[in-house]
């Protein structure tokens, strides 16, 4: 008993403000498995078809469809996955966009005239070109894959809005039968908008006297299913802030022993100071090795 009680004297002046990066992942719709294909009209197949060359889709992902970010600091989107599944045999060239923004709204506007608006959209924190040799994946579940150069700093409890434009060289890439088609979430509709053409991207339309309107004569789809997606990304951790005020001392180490007695509330988040998932013994000689190690 002696020697733990010197162990905690001696640790007692030490703290810690360093903060620690990680990366995480939520899964909208059944990604990781999915089963649900789109076997409807191009206009409504978000995030792009490849029956056009120019596409642009948005998508709103709500506050709800963002599960685990709770109680996270510094959070910041940087990965964007989709599914799809191919039969054909064309080689694909696109030019992509991707336009990442939080809003406050959790659907799309409609105006005095009853029609759908999309949301204007800045600059781009994501370009890049596909080279896609779909009879590589034939009959194969692929990725479209979207690294953020510029991860977007995200506000917990707003919606997240996705914009991407993909646009092809040369307007005759496109495929030519119904042999392409995304995976898509089941029920979540009205939260995707998409716009198609086979001359003008959506990035001019953008810029047009027409937009923000969405409408069927001008090739968009406006109440379509959300596709299944990957969201990764990043966020901070005070690793062993369990009484979260942002500095890692003694008063977080009896916090955390409490908490595994159940006696105490605190930041689960933090506590696992070893980050292997739950909350245990060990993170309590974690935490000692931390502030022992700071000395």
């Amino acid at each position: 008993m002696k020697r733990c009680y010197m162990i905690l004297a001696a640790i007692a002046a030490l703290t810690m403000t360093a903060q620690a990066q990680f990366l995480s992942w939520i899964e909208v719709g059944n990604y990781y498995n999915p089963t649900e294909l789109y076997n409807g009209s191009y206009f409504d197949m978000a995030p792009t078809n490849f029956y056009l060359a120019h596409t642009g889709a948005q998508m709103i992902y709500t506050p709800d469809l963002l599960p685990g970010m709770e109680g996270k600091e510094g959070v910041k989107i940087k990965y964007l996955n989709f599914k799809f599944y191919s039969e054909s045999f064309e080689e694909i060239v696109r030019n992509a966009k991707v336009y990442l923004q939080e809003i406050d709204a959790t659907e799309f506007a409609i105006n005095e005239d009853g029609v759908k608006q999309f949301f204007s959209f800045g600059e781009p924190v994501a370009e890049g070109r596909y080279d896609i040799d779909l009879l590589e994946c034939y009959g194969e579940d692929q990725v479209l894959a979207m690294e953020m150069a510029e991860p977007l700093s995200f506000t917990l409890g707003k919606s997240l809005l996705v914009t991407i434009v993909l646009d092809a060289e040369d307007d005759d890439n496109c495929t030519m039968g119904s042999d392409y088609a995304p995976f898509y979430t089941s029920g979540i509709r009205g939260k995707a908008m998409t716009y198609t053409n086979n001359w003008t991207s959506f990035v001019d339309y953008a810029t047009s006297e027409q937009f923000p309107n969405a409408t069927a004569t001008l090739g968009c789809g406006t109440n379509v299913e959300l596709p299944v997606t990957e969201i990764g990304y990043t966020y901070e951790r005070m690793l062993g802030d369990v009484n979260n005020d942002q500095t890692v001392d003694i008063s977080d180490l009896t916090v955390l022993i409490d908490m595994l007695l159940g006696a105490a509330e605190g930041s689960t988040v933090n506590a696992d100071v070893n980050t292997d998932g739950d909350i245990t013994i060990a993170d309590v000689t974690t935490l000692i090795d931390m502030l022992l190690s700071a000395h």
